[in-house]
C-alpha cells in the first residue's frame, strides 16, 4: 500500500482531521511525537535534543558535536522503522525525511493563509490575535529551518516538494480528505518492486548513518541493496585507520555487505574531520572581554580537539545560553557590564547543570569564596597553564557527561 506524508502548518488542519482521514482510509498513524520518542529510546538522545532539529533554534556547538545531524539520523531511524508498507501516514516534520526515490509516498501539504490561520487559532485557544500570529509566525520560521536542513530549499510551502497542496481555507475538510483518498487509489501510487527496494536502501542507510552517528561520526553516504558507499569531504589525516574504525562499526549493521569509501581530493573541505566524542568537551563557552586572549584560548582548545564559542560580555554569554546549551563555561570576573560574579549567579539559578570554571586575572580570595559558594566548579587565575585548564575542563565534562548516564538510567 501507498504511505502517506502529511506536511500541515500551524491552524491550517488539526489532529481531529488528521485522525479522521487515518479512519477513513484505514492507515496506521506515525506522528513526529512517536518517531522522537522511540529515537530517544532507542539511540539515548534526550528528546529536548531531538525537537529542536525541528526548531529554527541554532546549533552553535555543532561543528564540534555535530548534534543536528546526528539528531536528524536518530529521527531517521526511527522513522524508517515505524513506517509499514501496510499502509501509513507520517504526520508533521519527519514526513520530510522519506526519499523521493520511493515512489509509492504521496506527499501532501496543507496550507492556509495566515489571517484565516489565525482566525482559527483565536477561536481554538481563546489567545489575543498577536499572540496567535507570534505563533503562526514561529511555526512557519521551524518549518522553514526544517525544510532547508533536509532538502536544502528554505520555502516549506513550495509546491515542487508536494504532489498535492490544499489549501485548507477554501475547502472544506470534507473535501480535502476526498482528494487525499482520490489520489492514493492511483495506479501511479501503488508499491513496485523498485520502489520497494528503494525503501530497502532507505532503512538500511537510516541503520548505518544511526550507527555511525551513535560512534560520532556525521558523514555523507548511500546504500544500494547491501552495498554501503561512504563519502568523506573533509580531510582526514589517518584514512586507514578512520576507515578500518568505520568497517568494525558497519560489520554489525544488519543488512550491510560491503562498505567501499569514495574521497576526491578536489571536493574535500581544508577544515580537517572530526569525530564528536562525548568524554572530550565540545561545548565550551568562553566569556571575557578581552577579545584577543578569548579568540586565542579558543583556537589553543581547538588543537586539543574541544570545541569552544566565545561571548566578550556577560549579556552575550547569557543570551548564549538560551540559544543554546553549553555545558562548560569559563567565566572571567571584571567584564563590562554584567560582571562574573553576576553572570554566575544567574547561570546557577537558571541553568544548575552548567559547570562554570572560573578564569581571572584580577580576583580577590573574597571574589574566590563568593563563587565557590554560588557554585563554581573551580576558581583559575590567569595567566593559566593551558594542561591544567585542560585537566580542568575535562574534569568539569565528566561531571556532565556523569550526570546525563545518571538521568538516562533513571
Amino acid at each position: 500500500m501507498a504511505i502517506l506524508g502529511l506536511f500541515r502548518g500551524e491552524f491550517c488542519a488539526d489532529d481531529a482531521f488528521v485522525d479522521r482521514l487515518s479512519e477513513a482510509i484505514g492507515y496506521s498513524l506515525v506522528r513526529d511525537d512517536d518517531v522522537v520518542t522511540r529515537a530517544g529510546a532507542d539511540w539515548g538522545m534526550p528528546e529536548t535534543k531531538l525537537r529542536k532539529a525541528f526548531s529554527s533554534r541554532p546549533f552553535l556547538f555543532n561543528p564540534f558535536t555535530h548534534e543536528k545531524e546526528r539528531s536528524i539520523a536518530f529521527l531517521r531511524v526511527s522513522l524508517a522503522q515505524a513506517v509499514t508498507d501496510k499502509g501509513c501516514i507520517v504526520d508533521g516534520f519527519t514526513m520530510h525525511l522519506l526519499p523521493f526515490t520511493v515512489d509509492h509516498v504521496l506527499r501532501v501539504c496543507l496550507v492556509a493563509e495566515r489571517a484565516y490561520r489565525a482566525k482559527v487559532g483565536m477561536s481554538r485557544l481563546e489567545m489575543p490575535r498577536d499572540e496567535i500570529m507570534a505563533r503562526v509566525l514561529r511555526d512557519d520560521a521551524d518549518r522553514s529551518a526544517w525544510v532547508e536542513r533536509i532538502h536544502g530549499i528554505a520555502d516549506p510551502w513550495t509546491p515542487s516538494l508536494y504532489d498535492m497542496v490544499l489549501p485548507m481555507d477554501k475547502m472544506s475538510s470534507d473535501a480535502a480528505l476526498r482528494a487525499i483518498e482520490e489520489n492514493l487509489q492511483k495506479e501511479v501510487l501503488q508499491p513496485s518492486e523498485e520502489s520497494l527496494r528503494a525503501m530497502d536502501d532507505f532503512r538500511l542507510a537510516a541503520r548505518v548513518a544511526a550507527a555511525l552517528a551513535r560512534a560520532g561520526h556525521s558523514l555523507e553516504l548511500t546504500a544500494s541493496s547491501g552495498q554501503v558507499t561512504v563519502n568523506v569531504r573533509k580531510s582526514v589525516l589517518l584514512m586507514g585507520r578512520l576507515e578500518e574504525e568505520l568497517r568494525e562499526i558497519l560489520s554489525t549493521v544488519e543488512g550491510v555487505e560491503t562498505v567501499t569509501f569514495r574521497t576526491d581530493p578536489e571536493e574535500r573541505a581544508a577544515e580537517p574531520y572530526r569525530r564528536y566524542d562525548p568524554a572530550t568537551p565540545s561545548r565550551i563557552l568562553l566569556v571575557d572581554d578581552e577579545r584577543d586572549f578569548a579568540q586565542s584560548l579558543s583556537e589553543r582548545l581547538t588543537i586539543r580537539d574541544m570545541g569552544s564559542i566565545v561571548a566578550y560580555d556577560g549579556e552575550s554569554a547569557l543570551e548564549v545560553v538560551k540559544a543554546d546549551e553549553p555545558e562548560v563555561m569559563v567565566l572571567d570576573l571584571k567584564m563590562p557590564g554584567i560582571d562574573g560574579i553576576e553572570v554566575l549567579r544567574r547561570i546557577k539559578k537558571s541553568r544548575p547543570d552548567i559547570e562554570v570554571i572560573i578564569l581571572t586575572g584580577r580576583g580577590t580570595e573574597a571574589d574566590r569564596e563568593v563563587c565557590m559558594q554560588l557554585g563554581a566548579f573551580a576558581y583559575l587565575e590567569k595567566p593559566v597553564d593551558i594542561e591544567l585548564l585542560s585537566t580542568t575542563l575535562r574534569l568539569a565534562n565528566e561531571k556532565v557527561q556523569g550526570r546525563g548516564r545518571e538521568g538516562r538510567k533513571a
